[in-house]
């Protein structure tokens, strides 16, 4: 008994040790990624949309990273965020070669990603997790400030 409570001591430092090292890959590359893009904009002289796009990507993939980091938890709706997004970015900047059932394809997805964003938000608000419910019974307010 007490060797199986110390491996699994040892084998949650461990994976604690590694997530903390994969989130801090992730957000030095999106940093070092969103460093690039701004050079490259600053080079080109004039900033476009799916530059813009694009650096609301790195925001989204750092927010994510540290509210992962802060909570140990990760929201679904910021994946379906980024995903929303990099979806858009393709529209605007593929739109002279997507044939319209394509167009079509990814406008749907994007819907369709909209639509499931919404139905988790909803379910969140209606049906909150017992220690969400617990917070929110404590203070009197909504944990998140767009409820």
């Amino acid at each position: 008994m007490l060797t199986k409570s110390v491996t699994a001591r040892w084998a949650q430092l461990i994976l604690e040790v590694v997530e903390n090292i994969g989130l801090l890959v992730i957000g030095v590359a999106t940093v070092v990624a969103g460093y690039h893009e701004v050079a490259l904009m600053i080079g080109n002289g004039k900033v476009t949309l799916a530059d813009l796009l694009l650096m609301f990507l790195y925001l989204e993939v750092l927010t994510m990273v540290g509210l992962y980091y802060n909570s140990g938890k990760l929201p679904v709706r910021f994946p379906l965020y980024i995903a929303m997004v990099a979806l858009a970015r393709y529209l605007i900047l593929d739109i002279k070669d997507l044939d319209v059932w394509r167009m079509l394809a990814v406008s749907g997805s994007v819907l369709l990603i909209a639509v499931a964003v919404l139905i988790i938000r909803y379910g969140h608000v209606r049906f909150p997790y017992a220690e969400d419910a617990a917070t929110r019974l404590a203070d009197g307010k909504p944990q998140y400030g767009r409820e």
